[in-house]
């Protein structure tokens, strides 16, 4: 489906906007140049608001946070990093490829011993299979929990 704006602006905020979602399914946006191809289109990419948790009040500053999250995707910096430190999270919008698992969290090596796991929280999260965490599908249509008998296994 193609969507039209009338000008830039428009445009910039839809995508400014993502995640989107139709009947809480994920809707891929792609920014495209009249000049290419529409076979060079991916679609395999959406925009996320991310939270950390579980973090060390030391560590709880952007520069940490978007480098824990350069696992998961490109993080987007924001205008204003300074607004976002302070409180028990602190959110950081990533460009995730949707082809890849989510990740619900890690195990961080803080400082020289220190052992941390992170939790990784998702905002406006549409349905995914809470099964395998994948984006094309949910539970009841889950090939690696269902069998040939369309059971669990």
């Amino acid at each position: 489906m193609l969507f039209m704006f009338d000008n830039k602006l428009e445009a910039d905020r839809v995508l400014l906007s993502e995640p989107l979602s139709f009947d809480k399914h994920l809707l891929v946006l792609e920014k495209y140049d009249k000049n290419s191809c529409i076979e060079e289109l991916k679609f395999d990419r959406s925009t996320f608001w991310v939270q950390i948790l579980g973090l060390l009040i030391k560590f709880m500053n952007v520069k940490v946070v978007e480098k824990i999250c350069d696992v998961l995707g490109i993080v987007i910096p924001t205008d204003n990093p300074n607004e976002m430190e302070g409180g028990n999270f602190i959110p950081v919008r990533v460009a995730m490829d949707i082809n890849v698992l989510l990740c619900c969290g890690r195990l961080m090596l803080l400082g020289r011993d220190k052992k941390v796991w992170v939790s990784f929280k998702y905002k406006s999260l549409p349905n995914i299979c809470y099964w395998c965490r994948c984006f094309d599908h949910d539970d009841k249509d889950c090939d690696i929990w269902l069998n040939s008998e369309g059971t669990l296994s």
